[in-house]
């Protein structure tokens, strides 16, 4: 291949980076300037607006006489249910891989084939079934119930810390065994510490997850005071017909602000066990 060659190839692959660059960032830029924009309306002559204001922003946390919406609520409400099922899911998550990665006992494959193949359907096959397991147990519009499902179903999701454990050598575990120390000892002093990045990244996955997930927490919230963002920010455009977008457009950006933040500070943990769970995930 001559240098016009490799030029045009370059060319062209940069130009392809470019488009799909502005692709996602278009849409998030826009929503950032609405949010700025005088009056409610979808529509706008100019991406940036000629005239900026922070009354939306003022607004989502004001009580108002023709509306309420209980931002701060809803706010709330999505860090205490995202933050319980980041702890108790990565938990039983850490805890499922370890087992299966270190442990040989009757039935580990078939255990994990049935978590792989069940990983594989898509989660809201299953929503009605446990729609109807929540209303027997009387758990309907409660946070107990986001809690338990987010919390269960992260075992389903196990197989990149498994393979995080394995390569982790069992030499350091066999020295540990000979001075007598226990699984249990073996886990939290040895494996624990060496484990940050997959933890990051299970923690920090798990709690985006619950931070943004709309169907199952609309399927089972019914009352406004336990919505969740995402539920209360769909239906704050809902119920007043699409004519409150600017608002809409301001409890979006201040949403996404936890997780991006997550996100930038621990980028390094993030990829660091991401890449090596691949190894032999």
């Amino acid at each position: 291949m001559n240098k016009t060659a490799k030029t045009i190839k370059l060319s062209g692959s940069y130009i392809l980076l470019i488009l799909l660059a502005v692709s996602f960032v278009y849409p998030i830029a826009w929503v950032v300037m609405s949010s700025f924009k005088f009056g409610d309306s979808l529509f706008s002559e100019t991406f940036i607006p000629r005239r900026l204001t922070l009354q939306h922003y003022i607004d989502l946390f004001v009580e108002q006489k023709d509306k309420q919406v209980p931002y701060a609520k809803w706010y709330w409400n999505t860090l205490k249910v995202a933050s319980i099922s980041m702890v108790l899911g990565t938990f039983i998550q850490i805890l499922t891989a370890y087992a299966i990665s270190r442990f040989r006992f009757a039935g580990r494959k078939t255990v994990m084939s049935t978590i792989l193949v069940l990983g594989m359907f898509p989660g809201f096959m299953s929503m009605i079934a446990i729609y109807i397991m929540l209303i027997q147990l009387d758990l309907l519009d409660t946070h107990f119930a986001l809690i338990l499902v987010y919390s269960a179903g992260a075992a389903l999701g196990m197989f990149v810390a498994k393979g995080f454990f394995d390569t982790i050598p069992k030499s350091l575990e066999e020295a540990a065994r000979i001075d007598g120390a226990s699984h249990m000892t073996i886990f939290s002093r040895i494996v624990l510490p060496l484990s940050k990045p997959i933890i990051t990244f299970i923690a920090l996955t798990t709690f985006s997850g619950a931070w943004v997930d709309f169907i199952f927490a609309r399927l089972i919230l019914r009352s406004k005071e336990n919505w969740t963002l995402a539920v209360g920010l769909f239906e704050l455009v809902n119920s007043f017909t699409s004519t409150e977008f600017t608002l809409f457009a301001a409890g979006a950006v201040l949403a996404s602000i936890p997780v991006a933040l997550l996100f930038v500070f621990l980028q390094r943990f993030l990829v660091d066990g991401l890449m090596a769970g691949a190894e032999k995930g």
